[in-house]
């Protein structure tokens, strides 16, 4: 049980690393810093920081507003986030 347990808290990581690499790729590609993207769309500035360095889980409303953010459809910000995940990625084995 606490192998099945340690497997699944890495790929959650895998995961919100993937989340937090598109979001700082993508803000850098905008030129706008953490400080002037929180402000402009009301996201704390160390949640930002957190999740950009894969140290935070975020909600989905939250990925929502920041795709709309980063000028991408809420879709193709999944899509970008699932490229950089292993291939067959699953969190939950079968």
């Amino acid at each position: 049980m606490g192998n099945v347990r340690k497997l699944n808290e890495e790929k959650k990581q895998l995961l919100i690393n993937a989340i937090g690499n598109v979001v700082k790729q993508k803000r850098a590609n905008i030129n706008k810093g953490i400080l002037l993207l929180s402000y402009e769309y009301d996201i704390p500035s160390s949640s930002l920081a957190k999740l950009e360095k894969g140290q935070r889980d975020v909600q989905i409303t939250t990925l929502w507003k920041l795709s709309e953010a980063l000028g991408m459809d809420f879709l193709d910000f999944i899509i970008e986030v699932k490229k950089l995940l292993p291939k067959n990625f699953k969190l939950i084995d079968d």
